[in-house]
Parts: structure tokens; C-alpha cells; sequence
């Protein structure tokens, strides 16, 4: 039996793969979320965790006390996260966490020296070579559970023993906001960018989407994942979200991986690879699908992607400093305290203040991560 920990349980991504345990009869020993009480206590009463952990320590003690009756350890704040990371009962553990908060994490499961499937794209864009070196050094493999960098790995499986990739096309969706210009971005409401087209998603997720860093966050994963030049990462606004990503060979062969816009598939990939069973997606028919589009990105509307090519271009910690700009500026208009046409300039203005050169470790990083968010913070009251 497959024992996973599952970082970020209660989160979207969390909760469908639970989903896949539901379904593979799989066995969750450890359980993380951030605060809220209420489902993880679910989460533990139906699948019986060694460990489950919360980051807020509150939350954690009435947690401790809602579920006294069963037989498991509660642990608190990022410690306890991380000791679900590691715990040595898991084979597997499947990083969901939100943002920065899931790079510590990641590290623990690594030199725990656990499989892992990883759904925390910022961990590998604020740590990329960190990371990169650390599950080398510890012989870990790391498999992507995005649905655009499952479909590219998928893809890859198909790749002569020369490899021969020559492009990774990775697809957007686009958002909600496709199609407007710059100045009608100006007073979309938060209510307006929550409304994804083609996904369920967290809020942050959800908003990363409408403004397009989502997809730099990919290109910059997509960097580290597949030893890819920046150049040779595009992307391509694809509305149905029915191709999830393409490769390209150097006979210039494209292949490309199709499905239904549901996680639970990625998900399981990653659990089972590299085998294939039977999943809770349904079977797709192009013929009901009947058309799928696809449109150059509005870089002017949407600068975002720049922003983040530009960041993986230079290096270092270049890419952490756009990322934890963002995060910021993300929560900030979520917290109604800036328009949404504010965030890409303010990441923009920040990231200025980043350090031009440095090396990527974990100090280093989250030195840029108070930085960026001080920064922002400031940028943001004038």
C-alpha cells in the first residue's frame, strides 16, 4: 500500500487527492493544512493520520483538542509541517502548500529522502537550484503534479534516448480577463478575477491566474523541471484547457497531452508513476469538445510573463524576489488594498530593490522574501 503525507490537505489540490486515496485505496499517515480546523478534523476522523499538523498555532491546539479521542499526534506552525515531511512512515509526500510556505517543507522531504510529487510551484521558482541540488545530492525524484508540467513529463516519456527536446509549449488558459485591454483591466473587481472559465483553485491561485504570473511561475518551474533554456519555454493562450502542454522535438514533432480540466489525473500520475490504472476523470471525446483555440499571450495587457522571464533570465535570486513580490501584492488586492491593475506594476517596482547577485540558499531566499514583501508593503501606501 502506497503511505503518503499530504502537505496542504485541506486545499484544493489536497482535497482531490484525497480523492485518489479514496480511489487507489491509498494511505494517507500524515495530514497539513494551514488553519482550517474544521475539515482536517474531517481529514483525520475518516483516514486515521499518524501526524497531522496545522501552521497556525491556534488553530493547531483546538485541533489537539477536537480530536483527542483519536490516535494521532497534532504538531504546529512550519516545525510541524516539516516533521509531516519527513515523517518516516511516508513513501510519498505531496507538497500542496500555497507559496513560500512550501519550501522549507520541500527540503525536509528531500533530505528525509521521500518521493515527491509537487504541486508547490513556488518552491522551485524562489529555490531552483537549491532544490535542484538537494534532491541530487539525496538521489529524490521529483514529479510535477501541475497539470501543465504533468503533461509535459508525460510527453516526455515518449522521448528517444537522445532526448531531442527542442521547445516546451506550455498552455494558459488566459483567465477570466482574456480579451480585455490594458485599460479595462483598470476597475475589475475581486469578484470579477475569482471567476476562473475552467478551474477550482484557491483564491491565490485563482488570481495568479487572472493576472498571468501563474503562467510565468510555470515557465520558470518548467526551467528547473526539464533543463530547459528560458527561450525555449513558450506559451500559448489555450481557452478549453483541454491540451494541457506540448513538447517539441528537433525533427520539430510536436506531442501533446489531452484531458478533461480535472487534477485528480496529474495527481495520480504522480503517485503510480510509472505506471497507469484506471482514474476518476472522464473519458474525453473531441467530437463533444469540437473546437480548441489557441492565441498568442497579450503581453501588454498582461506583463506578468515578462516579468518572470525576465527574472529566470537573470538568475540568482532574481526569480524569489519576483515571486515573493507577487505573493504580496497578490494578498494586498485580495485584501481590497490595491486594484488589481496595481500588481504587476508594483512586482515590477519592487523587484528593483532586489539584490543583484547572491547565492541561492535558504537564508538567502527568505532574506528576499521580508525584503520583497517590506517593499511592496511600502510601495503600495503612497
Amino acid at each position: 500500500m502506497e503511505t503518503l503525507s499530504i502537505l496542504g490537505s485541506t486545499g484544493s489540490i489536497g482535497t482531490q487527492a484525497l480523492d485518489v486515496c479514496r480511489g487507489r485505496g491509498y494511505k494517507p499517515v500524515a495530514l497539513a493544512a494551514h488553519s482550517n480546523v474544521k475539515l482536517l478534523e474531517q481529514q483525520i476522523r475518516e483516514f486515521s493520520p499518524a501526524l497531522a499538523a496545522l501552521t497556525d498555532e491556534a488553530a493547531a491546539r483546538d485541533l489537539k483538542t477536537r480530536v483527542a479521542d483519536m490516535p494521532v499526534k497534532v504538531l504546529s506552525g512550519v516545525q510541524g509541517v516539516c516533521e509531516c515531511a519527513g515523517f518516516r512512515d511516508a513513501d510519498t509526500v505531496l507538497n500542496a502548500v500555497v507559496g513560500m510556505a512550501g519550501l522549507r517543507p520541500t527540503l525536509a522531504a528531500i533530505h528525509a529522502k521521500k518521493r515527491i510529487a509537487l504541486a508547490n510551484k513556488e518552491t522551485l521558482v524562489a529555490g531552483g537550484p537549491l532544490i535542484i541540488k538537494a534532491a541530487e545530492d539525496n538521489g529524490v525524484k521529483i514529479l510535477p503534479v501541475d497539470s501543465e508540467h504533468s503533461a509535459i513529463f508525460q510527453c516526455l516519456q515518449a522521448a528517444p534516448p537522445n532526448r531531442a527536446l527542442k521547445r516546451v509549449i506550455l498552455t494558459a488558459s488566459g483567465g477570466p480577463f482574456f480579451g480585455k485591454t490594458r485599460a479595462e483591466l483598470e476597475n475589475v473587481t475581486l469578484a470579477d478575477a475569482l471567476k476562473h472559465p475552467n478551474w477550482s483553485m484557491g483564491s491565490k491561485i485563482t488570481i495568479d491566474s487572472a493576472t498571468m504570473f501563474n503562467k510565468g511561475l510555470e515557465l520558470i518551474e518548467a526551467v528547473w523541471l526539464f533543463g530547459v533554456k528560458p527561450e525555449n519555454v513558450d506559451i500559448v493562450v489555450h481557452r478549453e484547457s483541454i491540451v494541457h502542454s506540448l513538447i517539441e522535438f528537433d525533427d520539430n514533432s510536436v506531442l501533446a497531452q489531452l484531458g478533461y480540466p480535472d487534477m485528480r489525473l496529474p495527481i495520480q500520475y504522480a503517485l503510480t508513476y510509472p505506471e497507469r490504472y484506471p482514474s476518476q476523470e472522464r473519458q474525453l471525446s473531441l467530437a463533444q469538445v469540437g473546437t480548441l483555440s489557441f492565441f498568442e499571450p497579450d503581453n501588454e495587457a498582461f506583463p506578468c510573463i515578462n516579468i518572470c522571464r525576465r527574472a529566470i533570465i537573470k538568475g540568482g535570486l532574481a526569480p524569489a524576489a519576483a515571486n515573493s513580490a507577487n505573493e504580496e501584492a497578490n494578498r494586498l488586492f485580495r485584501e481590497g488594498k490595491i486594484r488589481f491593475a496595481d500588481i504587476a506594476g508594483l512586482i515590477g517596482e519592487a523587484a528593483q530593490a532586489a539584490p543583484q547577485s547572491g547565492e541561492c540558499t535558504l537564508e538567502n531566499i527568505e532574506a528576499v522574501d521580508s525584503l520583497m514583501r517590506s517593499e511592496i508593503q511600502k510601495l503600495s501606501k503612497r
